[in-house]
């Protein structure tokens, strides 16, 4: 038992500092002077951070900071940070700050600040940089690309160190991609002096919005909601079949509700459950593979969806909410079908659950998950319309009253908690011995839900920024961190409360300082990824690879959208996925959606970027480099080249995912007409997806057969992509004159798309064709003020219809459309033909005959069982 237990210490050690040197940086000085500073500069980040965030330096006059200034502080701390707790290399010493690092750290941050502190004098040459501002946009860069070496490895700086080299030497390459080149002047204020590059779009989301969601996240894992979560999912399914895979996959999706990384997600749910796998059966190798899948997954799953929501509402121009909204499906359909993964792969091996300490029978189990749910249901109810009769009562004191009612439920949710006793931090030793039962766990947290609460409700309800929901969630869960203790002995009449008091405030400020050290690598990373969004911009290179893209695909959109998939995996090879997303969506999204057009396919901008954020992500399972899947090696004693390779398996399902929804976008909740579509759409992508796993297995009812696999893939694909066959069945578009463009605009439903042709002429005197589907975004406005809000203006001229201006950097502008276009037609959904729907109907017919005919030899053709070939040999 002692040895068992040195090496559990030992392996959580070895796991602590993986997500150390991953996340947080792995030194730790021996020092007390340096000790206490690694502790206070993280700390006045995250107190920076709520500062620009809160309403309160507008309301007091005094500490506003522009978004210029608020990046070049943010991008001064990372790096300053980076160089205190990231070594140089493997060997460089971790109990100290070597010399030569306070000298980068100083000199770094004072690079990095250098817009913020003479910004003044900046704004008045602009293009004329002085020799100090060339030497230190100069050392800034070099700081910026040693910073992501150490923090986040070698691959971003070398993307970067080519896109600046590329810059430089233009005039010396050959064809297409030759340019005139950049003086280092020019450079110098593309990427460091002005927000074009290093100080752009990406650090900016990183400042405004990020920080605070991670730091969200690691208050929320510090008042103990990450064991909570754990614990409930074993309560609940531990006892299922392959019931710690399942309890995995919940107890993940939950941790990735609020995480932003893939390792710590592995280590923080994997050191429970691996063990736990692999004691009920599973091989090592699965029971890794299982838990990097799960944890993988949590970075498509909102609100955070590992920082890059935020990054993709930045980039595609619309709303938070609305990238949240067209997120949920895809992620819901992820972690539905690895459940049915993980089942499978029970029935291979014939496995079981854990025991439970309590038993009761299934009708009971089932009465309370519906009161549990009608409970959660009935609470929002009455939140909702609560909140709005306090509006109508307390007009513009409103605000007051709903925060003195919150704090009132938590008080209850506090006094309801303190009923039941603290929850311990198992090992896997005392789960497999027995399950918690979930209905004593899950009043044990019930508190954590009302800071997630009101994010969720600023950001959804109320239409608030994502920054300022995030500012107000964060100060609730602050509170909570801090007072939890307290409360808990004082209505448990405990008689010494000072002492939970203290505790709270040594919470709060290691939640704040860890928040902030989970920070610095997101923040170099959109940083350096700045260096090829200044790049793309000052070079023109985007046109030049959209030419050699569209030429080496032939222009066939399947084989540019499977070209991209492989570049954002080989981009994303050890390199964040935030950063993969900024670099390969700058780059490649303009081109999938010029290919789309011409194709004849009006696709969504917001599906393109979820489509490139989607395969960046399979970089942290895919072989040799993923972290994830090192990780879970760590914890399951198994090959991590093998566990990369099964889970990279295991993602196949996720990797079909953005290749349906580009050709079907009613997965994004594009195009759906009524509560009853979305859900005959949601039932019928998720039996497509259960289907889609049975194939990729081998394992439907019994083991399939070679063509029964294929029949079950060709009904796959039907309910994926049932307007593939309805659509030669039956135009779905029926056409309307374009001069009817503005009428059409206006009739657009809230939320909906208008879809048009456009003509024009390209730089070499091609005349070209290509389709536009433009958010229209709120109803009950004018045509034409709903087109100029999607950033185009469009009139009639000279007996054309013309595209009069486009918006930089608007809808409009990101879907291709220019200057000069005529307007060819207008198309309108063909709302007289049946539904691409009534195609489930063959599908749904298809997949029971083959239901039918495996079931017909279920007992002697199960996983597990010999197959015929075998029994024949042994016969």
């Amino acid at each position: 038992m002692n040895a068992a237990s040195t090496d559990r210490d030992r392996q959580a050690e070895e796991l602590a500092r993986m997500v150390a040197e991953s996340d947080t940086g792995g030194r730790s000085p021996a020092d007390r002077p340096t000790r206490l500073l690694l502790l206070l500069v993280p700390l006045a980040w995250s107190l920076f951070q709520l500062w620009y965030a809160s309403p309160l330096p507008y309301q007091l006059g005094f500490g506003v900071f522009n978004a210029t200034e608020a990046r070049a502080i943010h991008l001064a701390f990372a790096i300053f940070l980076v160089f205190m707790a990231y070594p140089a290399f493997v060997g460089s010493p971790r109990d100290r700050v070597p010399v030569l690092d306070w000298v980068f750290a100083l000199a770094g941050a004072f690079c990095a600040g250098y817009l913020y502190l003479y910004q003044t004098e900046l704004a008045r040459r602009p293009g004329l940089p002085t020799t100090m501002d060339l030497v230190v946009a100069v050392a800034g860069m070099l700081f910026l690309l040693e910073a992501a070496r150490r923090s986040l490895g070698i691959a971003l700086p070398i993307v970067g160190s080519l896109f600046l080299a590329y810059a430089f030497l233009g005039p010396h390459l050959p064809g297409l991609l030759a340019h005139r080149g950049a003086s280092l002047s020019r450079a110098a204020s593309q990427y460091w002096l002005t927000t074009e590059g290093v100080f752009g779009v990406a650090l900016g989301v990183s400042t405004s919005f990020v920080f605070l969601f991670v730091l969200f996240g690691a208050l929320l894992e510090r008042a103990g909601a990450g064991n909570y979560f754990i614990k409930v999912a074993f309560g609940l399914l531990g006892h299922l079949r392959g019931g710690p895979a399942k309890a995995a996959v919940l107890g993940s999706a939950a941790t990735g509700l609020i995480s932003g990384s893939s390792v710590a997600n592995v280590v923080t749910t994997g050191t429970f459950t691996i063990p736990l796998m692999k004691r009920t059966g599973y091989p090592a190798v699965k029971a890794g593979a299982i838990e990097v899948s799960a944890s993988v997954n949590g970075q498509i799953l909102p609100p955070v969806m590992g920082a890059a929501a935020f990054l993709i509402a930045e980039y595609v121009g619309i709303a938070y909410a609305e990238v949240v909204k067209h997120a949920i499906i895809p992620a819901l359909l992820t972690y539905l079908s690895l459940f049915y993964v993980v089942d499978i792969e029970a029935r291979k091996y014939r496995l079981s659950g854990l025991p439970r300490v309590r038993h009761r029978s299934g009708a009971v189990s089932l009465a309370i998950g519906g009161m549990t749910i009608s409970g959660f249901i009935l609470f929002s109810a009455a939140v909702y319309y609560g909140l709005g009769w306090t509006r109508s009562l307390f007009g513009a004191s409103a605000s007051w009253a709903v925060a003195i009612g919150t704090l009132a439920i938590y008080v209850a949710l506090i006094a309801v908690r303190a009923r039941f006793p603290d929850l311990e931090e198992d090992d896997p030793e005392k789960l497999a011995q027995g399950l918690p039962d979930a209905a004593r766990i899950a009043p044990a947290g019930i508190h954590y839900a009302l800071p997630v609460f009101i994010l969720v409700w600023c950001l959804m309800v109320e239409e608030l920024s994502p920054g300022l929901s995030a500012f107000y969630g964060t100060c609730a869960l602050l509170f909570l961190v801090a007072t939890q203790h307290s409360l808990i002995a004082l209505f448990r009449g405990e008689a010494d409360w000072i002492a939970p008091l203290k505790a709270g405030a040594v919470d709060v400020v290691e939640g704040l300082v860890t928040g902030a050290r989970n920070m610095i690598g997101i923040g170099i990373a959109t940083a350096a990824a700045g260096i090829v969004v200044g790049t793309v911009a000052l070079t023109g290179i985007g046109l030049v690879l959209a030419e050699l893209v569209i030429t080496a695909s032939g222009g066939n959109l399947l084989i540019m959208l499977l070209m991209t998939a492989l570049i954002c995996m080989v981009v994303g090879l050890g390199m964040p996925t935030t950063a993969n997303y900024v670099v390969v969506a700058t780059l490649l999204a303009p081109v999938i959606v010029e290919v789309a057009t011409l194709n004849g396919l009006a696709v969504a901008l917001v599906a393109v970027h979820l489509y490139v954020f989607y395969f960046g992500l399979m970089a942290d399972v895919t072989p040799p480099v993923g972290l994830a899947s090192f990780a879970a090696s760590a914890i399951s004693r198994a090959d991590p080249l093998k566990t990369g390779v099964q889970s990279f398996r295991y993602e196949m399902r996720t990797a079909i995912l953005p290749l349906i929804f580009i050709y079907n976008q009613q997965l994004l909740l594009i195009g759906i007409s009524s509560w009853l579509h979305l859900v005959v759409v949601v039932v019928g992508s998720l039996i497509g997806m259960l289907i889609f796993v049975s194939v990729t297995q081998g394992i439907f009812v019994t083991r399939s057969r070679l063509w029964e696999s294929a029949v079950l893939l060709f009904a796959c694909f039907m309910m994926f992509r049932p307007g593939f066959f309805m659509d030669r069945i039956e135009d779905p578009y029926t056409d309307q004159p374009a001069a009817e463009i503005v009428a059409l605009a206006e009739a657009v439903p809230q939320g909906g798309f208008l879809r048009f042709e456009v003509e024009g002429m390209d730089l070499s005197g091609q005349d070209y064709t290509r389709l536009a589907q433009l958010p229209m975004g709120e109803a009950g406005r004018p045509g034409a003020e709903r087109l100029n809000a999607a950033g185009v203006q469009i009139m009639e001229f000279g007996g054309q219809v013309q595209v009069m201006n486009v918006a930089f950097r608007s809808q409009a502008d990101r879907l291709g459309l220019e200057a000069g276009q005529n307007v060819s037609r207008v198309l309108l959904p063909n709302t007289d033909r049946m539904t691409a729907e009534w195609m489930y109907v063959p599908a749904l017919l298809l997949i029971g005959l083959i239901g039918l005919l495996q079931w017909r030899r279920r007992d002697w053709d199960q996983p597990g069982m010999p197959t015929a070939a075998e029994r024949r040999r042994a016969a």
